[in-house]
């Protein structure tokens, strides 16, 4: 009788903090199954990062009772979000576009309208001061875009606005750059 488990392959995983990142290699049935069962993690694809990767990284099956220091946190945050409404509302998309007002770690208030890619990596955003100063930036702009939203995490769900009003903020900023 064949068995109906489906084979396991080897995927980089990386927990990207801002400054740097945790690494683990996963032994899963599918990247998705890595996306839904860690939170805040991303499958790294691109085939130099994988060649250079170290071979000193923890490796785990997604099966496995125990996770290494690190891992074991985005699973037990991941199992937490699990059962609550909204959950991976979000994903499977190409775009969503989001809005998010920020009054922490010490910047300035603002609103912030996100148009996040299908990985939780921002496409474009749109930075509306309390004063009504409004500036747009894209990728060309930062020097770091990791993922900022995990789609999977229900906390987005309710941030999602329709492409249009994205737009409507797009439009009256000014470039980050502009005088």
């Amino acid at each position: 009788m064949a068995s109906t488990a489906a084979r396991k392959s080897r995927f980089l995983v990386l927990h990207d903090y801002g400054m740097g990142g945790s690494w683990w290699w996963v032994h899963a049935r599918s990247a998705r199954e890595v996306l839904e069962t860690f939170a805040e993690v991303e499958v790294v694809n691109s085939p130099e990062v994988i060649e250079r990767a170290d071979g000193d990284l923890d490796e785990v099956d997604i099966d496995a009772p125990t996770m290494p220091p690190g891992l074991d946190g985005l699973r037990a945050k991941r199992d937490a979000q699990r059962g609550r409404p909204g959950f991976g509302a979000l994903v499977d998309r190409r775009i969503v576009h989001l809005r998010r007002r920020w009054d922490g770690d010490g910047d300035e208030p603002a609103t912030y309208f996100m148009e996040v890619g299908s990985d939780g990596r921002r496409l474009r955003q749109v930075e509306l001061a309390d004063d009504g100063t409004a500036l747009k930036s894209g990728p060309n702009d930062w020097t770091f875009n990791p993922p900022v939203v995990d789609l999977f995490d229900p906390e987005w769900a309710d941030k999602e606005i329709h492409p249009a009003e994205f737009e409507a903020a797009w439009l009256r900023a000014r470039h980050v750059d502009s005088d």
